[in-house]
């Protein structure tokens, strides 16, 4: 029987009793339905796991007795930076799924020349919760214990400045460079546009930067294409695959 993973922002410790809240005891106790005595693994993103037992469950809350401890994060090696264009609808969450599920250490969502989505501060909070959801499920489901970071977003031209990684790769298809022959960075970037890509003249600012360019392969590949693939060779060639 699967054994369901919860994240929880409380503070957890061994040996306890803990009241979960109000979400994650709604989907273990109305979605799930499950019942005093089944087991669960619960993490807070701060690092490391924990066995629990659910000891009670009412209408409005499910209580857990907190077990043992595992200090396993799965976590790469590499810090590996995502910096993309900010997209439209489902295309970001996406993103966000499935690079926590290959590894990547921070993404930082960009508003670049093309970025069609418009994000004011009302907006952009809603965007930032509901991003961060996508993120925590996504470590739920692929047993990852560290949370990934997700930066604010930031203006195309401030980010590339700040940028301090050991690699920075700009993808783009008006190249032909591959990955170089290198020693095991520490940290890297990867700088993808939105639907459309990069403008020209960002492309620019980024190699004045010292960004390499990257193209993988002949075709061109979707703005939600592009950063898997890259991440899953960044992590083959530097990281944990």
């Amino acid at each position: 029987m699967r054994i369901p993973r919860i994240y929880t922002p409380q503070t957890l410790a061994a040996n306890s009793t803990l009241e979960l809240p109000e979400t994650q005891s709604h989907y273990l106790g109305k979605v799930l339905r499950m019942q005093a005595g089944r087991e669960l693994m619960l993490f807070n993103g701060k690092g490391g796991e924990y066995s629990a037992v659910i000891d009670a469950v009412s209408k409005k809350a499910v209580s857990v007795n907190v077990k043992d401890f595992s200090a396993e994060n799965r976590q790469s090696s590499l810090q590996l930076e995502l910096a993309i264009g900010v997209s439209r609808g489902e295309r970001m969450d996406w993103v966000l799924q499935k690079a926590t599920e290959l590894g990547v250490t921070k993404i930082t969502p960009l508003m670049t020349e093309r970025t069609e989505v418009k994000l004011g501060v009302e907006r952009a909070d809603k965007k930032m919760e509901h991003w961060r959801q996508v993120i925590v499920s996504a470590c739920e489901q692929c047993q990852r214990n560290l949370l990934p970071t997700l930066a604010e977003p930031q203006v195309f031209s401030a980010w590339i400045k700040l940028c301090d990684a050991d690699l920075k790769f700009v993808l783009h298809h008006r190249d032909n460079k591959g990955f170089p022959q290198s020693q095991k960075p520490q940290s890297i970037a990867l700088l993808i546009g939105p639907e459309g890509g990069l403008d020209e003249s960002e492309i620019v600012q980024a190699l004045a930067q010292g960004f390499a360019p990257l193209t993988l392969g002949p075709r061109v590949l979707r703005t939600e294409t592009a950063p898997l693939a890259a991440i899953s060779l960044v992590q083959y060639l530097w990281g944990d695959f």
